[in-house]
């Protein structure tokens, strides 16, 4: 990544930028629009003012320049009126593209999709040291295939870049400098993986129950969190603030001590890059007990963020094989005026909660439906599995909190804190009383 492809946050003035974007017949005017909104932030978020916006409607992005040399030249014209020294494009370029429009801009502005703005935000925000791996291999990731073509442009990548040996090309040398240093980082990463994985599995055996707070960025999750426990994490306007899950204990008045996350927020086209570099990060919420879907009320694009938090949630379950998990549905910010005129939002018959993570309104129901939820899907149960059983009792650890476990001659018997779905499917293994 391109370390100065937004300001420093001790530089006053923030970076001049002209979006751009393209209306097509799988994006029309008004979605478009909403998506170049989307940027804006997104580029407010990294340090870069919105002076200006172009968009260009055809049937597919022009292969050489995205928009056709005649909008280039008005793009120029605009980079100059403007004194923008950004431009960002709201679909993915090739490094053909971006060599060919930089060209014809000159020294005028530098030239970013949104990927690679995404993974600059993500590379700023990050604090942990499992949050700085995912979101370096997440960019050598989404750097190596476009190495190709960049030629002089290959400095974009920052330093380090191995040195050429014998025989062998610099495109090639630093492809193989890359794909080894993407393995470095893939093994640290896998050992913090294995870690987490253990802290989950300990949860379990203790019969802890999880939630974790999904949902749209800056939909108010690390608020919710800092309400409920006084986590005390960051919580600012801005997308993608929090990074690094956070993880508070929560006393509820039957259901006894909870864990709760935070976690990353999703947005529309989140980069597949990120998506998979972040799978540790995504397994609190694939394997919690409960998942509250945090959505912003007060967003006129609130049913939109809940069709793209579903997607991602789906995808996210079917990439693990799991079975979808018990999901509330939480309206943040309705307290504000801006709530009021958004009309209800569909969640495939879920029940709904309403709340002000801000100011507290709403939060005593949210947790009575938290407790309910917890108690009603769940339920202490003894299986006994035959030796020839061994799938059975793996959807059991996969999918349940285990208590305890007695080997015996021929058998496995363990106690575990199961849902109803669970027990249903592996009710011919419970033992008989």
């Amino acid at each position: 990544m391109d370390e100065n492809i937004i300001l420093d946050n001790k530089e006053e003035k923030p970076v001049g930028c002209v979006l751009v974007g393209i209306i097509t017949e799988e994006l029309d005017e008004r979605a478009c629009a909403v998506s170049l909104d989307e940027l804006a932030r997104l580029a407010d978020t990294a340090g870069a003012a919105c002076a200006a916006r172009l968009t260009q409607a055809r049937p597919k992005p022009d292969p050489a320049t995205c928009i056709g040399s005649g909008k280039l030249e008005e793009l120029r014209t605009l980079c100059v009126s403007t004194q923008s020294e950004l431009v960002i494009f709201d679909n993915e370029l090739s490094p053909s593209q971006i060599k060919n429009i930089e060209k014809a801009l000159g020294d005028n502005a530098r030239v970013i999709d949104r990927t690679m703005l995404i993974l600059d935000i993500f590379a700023k925000n990050a604090r942990t040291a499992e949050g700085i791996l995912q979101v370096e291999i997440a960019g050598l990731r989404y750097s190596l295939p476009r190495l190709s073509g960049k030629g002089s442009e290959l400095s974009r990548l920052g330093g380090g870049i191995g040195t050429r040996g014998p025989g062998e090309s610099k495109l090639e040398s630093d492809r193989r400098h890359i794909a080894r240093k993407m393995q470095v980082l893939e093994s640290e990463l896998r050992e913090l993986e294995k870690n987490r994985a253990e802290q989950r599995k300990s949860r379990r055996k203790k019969g802890t129950l999880q939630i974790a707070i999904a949902g749209y960025t800056n939909a108010g999750k690390s608020t919710l969190l800092n309400y409920l426990t006084d986590a005390g994490i960051l919580a600012e306007d801005k997308l993608f603030a929090t990074l690094d899950p956070t993880t508070r204990r929560l006393t509820l008045p039957n259901a006894g001590e909870v864990l709760i996350t935070d976690t990353v927020g999703f947005i529309n086209r989140l980069p597949h890059h990120l998506v998979k570099a972040f799978r540790s990060t995504l397994d609190e919420v694939a394997y919690a007990d409960l998942i509250l879907v945090l959505l912003d009320l007060s967003d006129d694009e609130v049913e939109k963020h809940y069709r793209v938090t579903q997607k991602i949630l789906a995808d996210l379950f079917a990439e693990r094989s799991l079975e979808p998990k018990p999901m509330l549905f939480v309206f943040n910010k309705c307290d504000t005026e801006a709530a009021r005129r958004v009309a209800g939002c569909p969640t495939d018959g879920g029940e709904n909660v309403y709340i002000s993570a801000k100011t507290g309104q709403g939060v005593e129901k949210l947790l009575e439906k938290i407790e309910e939820i917890l108690l009603n899907n769940r339920r202490t149960v003894r299986f006994c599995f035959p030796a020839s059983c061994g799938a059975a009792l793996s959807q059991l650890y996969k999918s349940s909190a285990v208590i305890s476990v007695d080997y015996r001659d021929n058998a496995t018997v363990v106690e575990a804190s199961v849902d109803r779905k669970t027990e249903g499917q592996l009710r011919q293994y419970i033992e008989k009383e």
